[in-house]
């Protein structure tokens, strides 16, 4: 893995596990912490192979999971960059899977710093969208579904997404 994108790794860790431990504060139902730290330390594992051979990298991801016998981690990796199903019964009710936790963490983090939802759409956009329309509407759909999930969980954290750098956890190799 290229260290930056190990670095990237490192820092969406945080951030997802920052999303945690406001959900255990407001009594709502957060998944594991340490199912969470997992799939954001692989959420880019074939990131580097997939830089190389223009592999899709998460779903490569999630098979390289899959043949360590991570079948679990490699759903979380796989929808990293899109989630399948959007709940917002279950999110307005407080209660977060660990791949929501992880998609919006990655959707925090650019390069290795927490940057708000549109510095990281714009950075998305110029990076991935390659000039074309299409590419670039489906990726603005995604970041509004991104900004809905935003809305969601923080209804239940007692920081707000403007905060999120200014309450990151401690590094999550202390107590993971």
């Amino acid at each position: 893995m290229l260290a930056n994108i190990r670095q990237h790794s490192f820092m969406v860790a945080r951030v997802a596990k920052t999303l945690v431990q406001g959900l255990v504060r407001s009594c709502a139902t957060p998944p594991d912490l340490h199912e969470v730290v997992a799939g954001a330390l692989l959420h880019d594992i074939a990131k580097t192979q997939c830089l190389r051979n223009n592999g899709h990298h998460a779903r490569e991801g999630q098979l390289i999971c899959e043949t360590l016998g991570y079948p679990h981690l490699g759903e979380i990796v796989l929808e990293h960059v899109v989630l399948k199903n959007f709940n917002e019964k279950l999110y307005l009710q407080g209660i977060f899977c660990a791949k929501e936790l992880v998609y919006y963490a990655d959707k925090r983090v650019r390069h290795d710093e927490v940057v708000s939802l549109d510095e990281r759409l714009a950075y998305i956009i110029e990076r991935y969208g390659d000039g074309s329309a299409e590419k670039e509407t489906l990726i603005r759909h995604n970041f509004d579904a991104t900004l809905n999930l935003e809305q969601l969980l923080f209804h239940h954290l007692d920081f707000t997404p403007d905060l999120l750098s200014q309450n990151l956890a401690d590094d999550f190799q202390t107590d993971c």
